[in-house]
């Protein structure tokens, strides 16, 4: 753009004076003095206005705020949250007695996460909560699977909003991991006594 100021103030000097067709090596140029060798002045009529000296200033700052905004990167804005109302739904779904402990847990945890939303923690997208409306929902699902693919979606885009929940999640999935794991060392003591007895 800054290339097209420059011709414009260059062909606007240029029309108020005489321009020359020179022809230089078999080639035609122009220049706004006497041709060294072969050329002829170029009547006004014959010239055309060029494009960029036919803009008007306004128009060319128009153009040149929505290049600028165009290239520039999104300002960062607030946090999208859900409101009151789904707050309140999302609370009673979270305390159902026909839920199973996991599901209930991750719908204790995105109220959690709402409010901490709504508290400022964190930068959510609307897009992002439809993630974590579609894992709420899934919770009622028969499939132990679904529900379980359903809520890593949601943490996934928890840990990519808010990197304190995201930190969060990573330690309880690794107490949770340490439990099973102890949990399953348990039960094979108590299916083979023999083993624990001689380690």
């Amino acid at each position: 753009m800054g290339l097209g100021w420059m011709l414009a103030l260059t062909v606007s000097g240029a029309a108020a004076q005489q321009v020359w067709k020179c022809e230089v090596g078999g080639k035609v140029h122009f220049s706004d003095k006497p041709c060294p060798q072969a050329g002829q002045p170029l009547s006004e009529r014959n010239l055309q206005p060029n494009v960029v000296e036919a803009l008007k200033p306004e128009d060319v700052q128009a153009t040149l705020g929505r290049a600028s905004a165009a290239s520039a990167p999104p300002a960062p804005s607030g946090n999208a949250c859900p409101g009151d109302g789904e707050i309140r739904g999302m609370e009673v779904r979270a305390n159902s007695t026909t839920l199973g402990d996991a599901e209930r847990q991750f719908l204790q945890d995105e109220v959690r996460r709402v409010r901490q939303c709504r508290a400022g923690q964190g930068r959510y997208r609307e897009a992002d909560w439809v993630i974590s409306r579609e894992a709420q929902a899934a919770q009622t699902q028969l499939s132990d699977r679904a529900r379980y693919d359903a809520r890593l979606r949601a943490e996934a885009m928890h840990s990519a909003a808010d990197p304190d929940e995201g930190d969060r999640i990573a330690r309880r999935r690794i107490a949770e991991e340490r439990m099973q794991r102890r949990q399953l060392q348990l039960q094979r003591r108590s299916q083979n006594p023999a083993s624990s007895a001689n380690p």
